[in-house]
C-alpha cells in the first residue's frame, strides 16, 4: 500500500471518530478508543485500556469527575432551535453542568461564547475545573438574535466515574524504548483532535511490520494534560530507565507546514533526530519549549525530564482554524496525513539505524575492491560515493547518524543505505558503551 493510500485510510478513520463528543472523560473517549481498537484488531493488534477512578491523586492533580452529556440546545419562544449540539457538539461548553432556564436575550448573552475576530465560526470552549455551564455559537448567529425569551437546556451530569486511556507496547530486541503518543479529549475538530490518533494508529501497524526491530515501542492514547500526568504517575520510573526518545503527535493532518516543539533544553536525541528530518521539508517551523502547549509540557516537567518533543504539521495555536468549527474534515486531507506519517516512518527508521560507528581500517579504505566505488572516475562526479566518503570521514566513534547527517548535509534517512553497505563490507563497527 502506498503512503497516499495509507493517507486515505487515515482520513477515512478520522471521519469515523470526528462526530464523537469527547472530553477529558466519558463515553466519547471510550467510543473513540473502540473505533481505533477495531481498526487495529484487523492487524492482530490490541491495546490495553485503563480506567482511572475520579478523585485519584496523580502528582499535584486529581482525576476529575466523569462528564456525561446527552443533550444541549437553545431555542426561542416558538421552540425553534437556535443552536443544537446534535448539529455541532462545539455548541456546548465542555464539562457544562445541567441547566433548564428561560431567559431574556441579555441574560442569554452571559452564557454564550463567540470568537469575535472570526464571526462565522463556533469557538471551542471548556471549563474543566470550575463547575459552570455555557454555549458556543458564531458571532454572526448571536448578532442576528432578536429580543425575546430563550430556553437554555443542557442535559448533563458530573459523576464519580473514571478517566480512560490506552496503551500498546511492541517489544523489540532491546528493552530500551521509543514512545509515540497523542491525545483523545477534544470534540469534533479534525486537525486538533482526529489527526494525531489516526496517524498513531497507522504507525503502530508500521512498527509491527518491522520484524527485526531494535527498540521496544510504547504507544499511548490519553486525554491531554491530565491523561499524560496520570500516565506519568504510573510509569515514570520505567520511562526514566528505558525511554530513548519520544514524540507527541498533535495537529498532523493539514498540508501547510511541518513543525517541531523542542524539549525543555532542546538537546535530547529526540530533538536532534526529528529536527534533522524536518529540515529537509519544503515548509518547516521550529519552536522552542517556550512555545509548548501539548503533552510535551508534562514529559519535560522538572523532575520528569524525559527526551520528548512535539510534532505537528501546522502547530496548534498558529493556524486560524484552531479550536474552532473551521477545523473540520475539509481542513485535513489524505495528503496532509500521509506527509505526517511519512515523516514519522522516516524518524522511526532512522532511530532504528542510529548508532555510533567507527572505521575498522586505518587511513582511507579502498572502496573499489569492495564494489563501492565506480571503475571510471571523472571530474564532477557526485552522489552516493561523495556521501559515503564524507560519512567515512566522520565515522570516528564519536558521531551518531544524526550528527554525521548534520555535519555533511545529507538527510539521515539517505545515510542508512550507506551505513548498511559499510557494515556489510566490514568497514565500520558499532562503538560499545564502554568505548565511548
Amino acid at each position: 500500500m502506498s503512503h497516499l493510500d495509507i493517507g486515505r485510510e487515515m482520513y477515512e478513520l478520522a471521519g469515523k471518530i470526528f462526530p464523537l463528543c469527547r472530553s477529558l472523560t466519558g463515553e466519547g473517549v471510550r467510543g473513540t478508543l473502540g473505533i481505533l481498537s477495531d481498526f487495529l484488531k484487523k492487524d492482530g493488534l490490541e491495546f490495553i485500556i485503563h480506567e482511572v477512578p475520579s478523585g485519584t491523586e496523580v502528582f499535584d492533580w486529581t482525576v476529575p469527575k466523569e462528564w456525561r452529556i446527552r443533550e444541549a440546545y437553545i431555542e426561542d419562544d416558538a421552540k425553534n432551535k437556535i443552536i443544537d449540539m446534535k448539529d455541532n457538539n462545539l455548541h456546548v461548553m465542555g464539562y457544562s453542568t445541567p441547566v433548564d432556564r428561560l431567559v431574556s436575550l441579555d441574560e442569554l448573552k452571559k452564557y454564550v461564547y463567540t470568537q469575535a475576530d472570526q464571526p462565522a465560526v463556533i469557538p471551542y470552549v471548556t471549563s474543566y475545573y470550575k463547575e459552570r455551564y455555557g454555549f458556543c455559537m458564531s458571532q454572526n448567529c448571536l448578532d442576528a438574535l432578536p429580543e425575546g425569551r430563550y430556553h437554555m437546556y443542557i442535559d448533563s451530569e458530573l459523576t464519580e466515574g473514571s478517566m480512560t486511556y490506552a496503551e500498546l507496547i511492541l517489544p523489540g530486541k532491546s528493552s530500551k524504548e521509543i514512545m509515540v503518543t497523542s491525545y483523545i479529549c477534544h470534540p469534533s475538530m479534525a486537525n486538533n483532535e482526529c489527526s494525531g490518533p489516526v496517524v498513531l494508529a497507522e504507525l503502530i501497524k508500521y512498527v509491527k511490520s518491522l520484524g527485526n526491530r531494535r527498540y521496544t515501542y510504547r504507544f499511548v492514547f490519553n486525554p491531554e494534560t491530565i491523561g499524560a500526568i496520570t500516565y506519568l504517575s504510573r510509569n515514570l520510573e520505567t520511562l526514566k530507565e528505558k525511554l530513548v526518545a519520544g514524540v507527541v503527535l498533535s495537529c498532523v493532518g493539514d498540508d501547510r507546514d511541518y513543525s517541531i516543539i523542542h524539549s525543555r533544553y532542546g538537546n535530547t536525541i529526540a530533538d536532534r533526530s526529528l529536527l534533522s528530518i524536518l529540515k529537509e521539508k519544503e515548509k518547516f517551523s521550529e519552536y522552542s519549549f517556550l512555545d509548548r502547549g501539548s503533552d510535551e509540557r508534562q514529559y519535560n516537567a522538572p523532575g520528569v525530564d524525559l527526551p520528548v518533543v512535539g510534532f505537528c504539521r501546522s502547530k496548534y495555536n498558529k493556524y486560524p482554524e484552531y479550536h474552532t468549527s473551521a477545523d473540520d474534515m475539509n481542513f485535513i486531507s489524505p495528503e496532509g496525513l500521509a506527509g505526517a506519517y511519512d515523516t514519522m516512518v522516516q524518524w522511526i527508521d532512522c532511530m532504528e539505524a542510529n548508532e555510533k560507528y567507527k572505521m575498522t581500517v586505518l587511513c582511507e579504505p579502498q572502496l573499489g575492491k569492495r564494489g563501492l566505488y565506480p571503475t571510471v572516475s571523472q571530474k564532477g562526479f557526485r552522489g552516493e560515493v561523495t556521501a559515503m566518503f564524507n560519512y567515512i570521514a566522520y565515522a570516528d566513534g564519536s558521531n551518531d547518524l544524526f550528527e554525521i547527517s548534520r555535519i555533511i548535509g545529507v538527510p539521515p534517512y539517505e545515510l542508512i543505505g550507506i551505513q548498511e553497505k559499510l557494515k556489510e563490507n566490514g568497514l565500520i563497527k558499532a562503538v560499545e558503551v564502554d568505548d565511548e
